[in-house]
């Protein structure tokens, strides 16, 4: 099931919108932004979780390790959005960013300090801090929504979430 954080911002894009799910795991989000008609770029190191997907039209998948490998494995290329959810990878913010096309929507969420109590992850590295998310966002992105908070589903975390828009023109 999609992050609700996801479909909230997420269900104004057009179908034809180009999206990218950054570290995709099963596929959730590929397969609610495919359903919704948009061309979809999956990346991941490990696609097995989407093997149904790897051959569906305006499915792309690329298998990349994104915290070992060469390089950012997208290039320049741009996104009307760019999801990533469960995922942090601290130096990759800003090729995060920079994947936003004009106009574009970011949203991320992940788990944030505070998480521990609740299982993995536990380690710090793999926590945000209060309010890091929103000091990401430079002159380019106007903020749509952002918490920091406790959930209880699907399972009781501390996560923290953002979705922001990147402007025409800084």
């Amino acid at each position: 099931m999609p992050s609700s954080w996801v479909t909230r911002f997420a269900a104004e894009l057009a179908a034809g919108s180009r999206a990218l799910d950054l570290a995709c795991g099963h596929g959730r989000h590929t397969r609610w932004l495919h359903a919704r008609g948009m061309d979809v770029t999956c990346v991941d190191r490990d696609l097995s979780g989407i093997d149904d997907l790897t051959a569906v039209a305006g499915i792309e998948a690329i298998q990349a390790d994104l915290e070992n490998g060469p390089a950012w494995p997208l290039g320049g290329r741009q996104f009307d959005l760019v999801v990533v959810t469960n995922y942090l990878h601290r130096p990759l913010f800003p090729d995060i960013l920079n994947a936003v096309d004009k106009n574009g929507l970011l949203i991320y969420e992940t788990f944030a300090a505070g998480n521990a109590q609740f299982g993995r992850p536990k380690n710090p590295d793999f926590l945000l801090q209060s309010g890091e998310l929103m000091a990401l966002m430079d002159a380019r992105f106007d903020v749509l929504g952002f918490a920091d908070q406790m959930v209880q589903e699907p399972r009781p975390a501390v996560i923290q979430h953002i979705a922001a828009r990147r402007r025409e023109a800084p």
